[in-house]
């Protein structure tokens, strides 16, 4: 038997993160940015049935830096990735890890009861999961 201590996702992921409305501008959404190490903003449901996107930063530089667009003229909704993958707060962290890595995900949000509690990427897996064996 292994005495690997579990750690869970819930342990680890980020709570503070910032949110946008798909329908706001990319200007907007980046103003709205309070988190000094935000990569990424969680993009609302517009209501019950909808599902919570993801605009990374990188997609901001490629949609639009890349493709010389006005982050005034471009709204989230066209350069976000939706539906998002989620991961549970209960998961072990390796197997999270191995859900980024098949899935080419860099960062997710945590989902707990249908509601986002924080969120969770490779960063915090390596320097607080490991930290925490």
């Amino acid at each position: 038997m292994s005495d690997h201590k579990i750690v869970r996702v819930r342990d680890i992921m980020k709570q503070g993160f910032d949110s946008v409305d798909g329908m706001s501008t990319v200007r907007e959404a980046l103003e709205k940015m309070r988190y000094v190490e935000t990569k990424c903003l969680l993009v609302n449901k517009r209501h019950a049935d909808d599902e919570f996107g993801i605009l990374l930063i990188s997609e901001i530089a490629r949609q639009v830096i890349g493709r010389d667009r006005s982050p005034d003229r471009v709204n989230v909704y066209e350069i976000m990735t939706k539906p998002v993958v989620s991961v549970d707060p209960g998961m072990d962290i390796r197997y999270c890890a191995r859900l980024f890595e098949q899935l080419n995900l860099s960062r997710a949000p945590v989902l707990e009861n249908g509601e986002i509690i924080g969120i969770v990427s490779f960063t915090d897996m390596v320097l607080k999961g490991l930290a925490a064996e």
